[in-house]
């Protein structure tokens, strides 16, 4: 596996590829990695002849500074899981490497519209902001012909796909959205969980438990008691929720009456302990 610090010996590494005919998956992340992170790189690997893995923990897509300086780093374990899997490049920029220009950054604003005023874009306000200016540097860096992402983030492929939109880079670039991967008692999987203590660990399942109880219980008609019992639920366990939401899949568009046509998501986001979860459960 090749490891790349700077954008330029990426982009050489990348040109040199695309003159070879040779497609690139890319799999962009934060490191902390784990079985959801390598099914992408899986993903990847099954659909182009390179694949490219990035970890960069980026400062401007989180509200909490304390949350940023506790985020896991486990670089050499990281490292080692990517050689193991067949990991063709990985790319390690510093923070000075991603934005030159220091920090804050000045960036573009993207025009997110709805997406970025519901569920984790009211909550965590210029969250989704940031994101995008990341993956938009790294995707002009790494000029990948495909990219993975993982259904647990939810609303933040919406936001992807619409950045890949709003860039033009829909025209050159491909969004593949792969399955949340969960542990055996239907955890899912996310670097965060590094964070819970045995006790929260255990408690954790009470949000897929949740969402797996609104889909067996969902029928036509009014939607708001189910949000509320699983709300209330979560509380009685411990949880801080921030929302518990059935959306429209295609558009995140809160339903409150449903007609049994269009198609549904649930999803859940709360804190336990410090730690804030979140997950989604296609209806």
């Amino acid at each position: 596996m090749i490891i790349f610090k700077t954008a330029g010996e990426l982009r050489t590494w990348r040109r040199d590829a695309a003159e070879k005919g040779l497609q690139t998956g890319f799999v962009p992340t934060m490191g902390a990695l784990h079985d959801g992170h390598l099914s992408l790189l899986k993903a990847a690997s099954a659909g182009n002849a390179l694949t490219l893995v990035s970890i960069f923990v980026n400062p401007t897509q989180f509200n909490d500074p304390a949350d940023y300086a506790k985020y896991p780093n486990t670089l050499d374990r990281d490292i080692d899981l990517l050689e193991k899997a067949g990991c063709t490049a990985l790319f390690l920029p510093s923070v000075e490497e991603m934005y030159p220009e220091g920090l804050p950054p000045s960036a573009p604003h993207y025009e997110l519209g709805f997406l970025e005023t519901v569920l984790d874009g009211a909550y965590r306000p210029g969250h989704f902001q940031g994101v995008c200016m990341v993956v938009h540097r790294l995707l002009k860096m790494a000029e990948p012909d495909n990219l993975y992402m993982g259904q647990k983030d939810y609303q933040q492929c919406m936001v992807i796909d619409r950045l890949l939109e709003l860039t033009g880079m829909n025209g050159h670039i491909s969004l593949h959205i792969c399955p949340t991967q969960r542990e055996s008692d239907g955890l899912a999987m996310s670097s965060r969980n590094l964070r819970l203590s045995p006790e929260e660990r255990h408690q954790a399942t009470a949000i897929y438990r949740e969402l797996k109880a609104i889909r067996e219980q969902l029928h036509r008609g009014d939607l708001i008691s189910l949000k509320q019992k699983a709300a209330s639920n979560l509380e009685a366990q411990g949880f801080r929720p921030d929302y518990i939401e059935i959306a429209d899949a295609r558009t995140l568009q809160p339903v409150g009456e449903w007609d049994g046509k269009r198609p549904l998501v649930a999803l859940a986001a709360a804190f336990l302990g410090e730690v804030r979860l979140i997950d989604n459960m296609i209806m």
